[in-house]
């Protein structure tokens, strides 16, 4: 999937939240087998997570559809790749990723449960995991979250509003997923009765270049949406500037001053990205021109 403004996660085992989970309208899904179920219910919820994946990928063909494994460390990895996951899921989420080591680990263990071509999802959110975020962020995986509560705690740092703790991490994990091609979701905001702050913090993660954002409650969904989902007045603003540089282009000219600004290429790229956020094809100047 090309688009995931929001991805909500739904403890597996939890079939009563699972059902409603489609009904605000989320872009993908992820039945979370580890941090939504306590250990002395994981063995169990796998079977949920099957049904659960199952009754989604069937009602819901638009739905984004995932299953959240234990991390490669614990004793639950192994079987929760080889119990909970069915053909048709979008992806597999593998939270703690920290080295491509550990994607290879993860390619082997999808191989051996013949899932070979469910895509990975690996959540940075420790030290080790940000650190390498280059490494990690390439090959088979093709979406990545970054996970501010597990790297704060494995920092010792503490958590605050302001999200400055967080700011270098934040900013190493959407380079490194530009760099690798790979789709990257902001941190999730812990409040779900916090609109302002979820929006806030929406803002700031569009900023530095996410394209979706992790809801632990359903209603953070639509306000994940109105962020990374390009205004109106974006998409007029961006078809026009790419119309002007369009016609610059073809009188062979590399800058044209459009609407008391001077723009280039770049200023382009970033109306093309505008309108691929919103859903719109957007070809390059040449193109535009033919």
């Amino acid at each position: 999937m090309n688009r995931m403004r929001s991805l909500l996660t739904v403890p597996a085992n939890r079939g009563d939240l699972v059902a409603k989970a489609p009904r605000s309208g989320p872009d993908a899904v992820f039945l979370d087998l580890e941090d939504g179920v306590p250990p002395d219910a994981k063995e169990a919820a796998r079977a949920d997570a099957v049904a659960a994946a199952r009754a989604l990928v069937r009602d819901h063909p638009g739905l984004g559809v995932f299953v959240r494994v234990n991390a490669i460390a614990t004793p639950w990895f192994a079987r929760d790749v080889a119990e909970a996951l069915i053909p048709g899921l979008t992806g597999v989420v593998v939270p703690k990723v920290e080295s491509a080591a550990d994607v290879g680990v993860v390619v082997e263990a999808l191989a051996a449960a013949g899932c070979a071509r469910i895509g990975i999802l690996a959540g940075l959110e420790s030290a080790a995991g940000v650190a390498r975020a280059e490494e990690v962020l390439r090959g088979p995986v093709r979406w990545c979250y970054f996970g501010a509560e597990d790297f704060v705690a494995d920092l010792g740092g503490v958590r605050t509003e302001s999200n400055v703790e967080v700011l270098y991490a934040r900013s190493q994990v959407v380079l490194a997923a530009r760099l690798g091609g790979v789709h990257a979701v902001d941190q999730i905001v812990a409040d779900f009765r916090d609109d302002e702050r979820y929006l806030r913090d929406a803002r700031e993660a569009r900023a530095l270049g996410y394209r979706g954002k992790l809801c632990i409650h359903p209603a953070q969904v639509a306000l994940a949406h109105s962020v990374f989902t390009p205004s109106a007045d974006e998409v007029d603003r961006a078809r026009r500037l790419l119309a002007a540089h369009a016609d610059a282009a073809a009188r062979g000219e590399a800058t044209l001053a459009f609407e008391g600004e001077m723009v280039d290429e770049p200023m382009a790229r970033r109306a093309r990205a505008v309108l691929e956020a919103a859903g719109e094809a957007a070809g390059t100047a040449a193109d535009e021109v033919d």
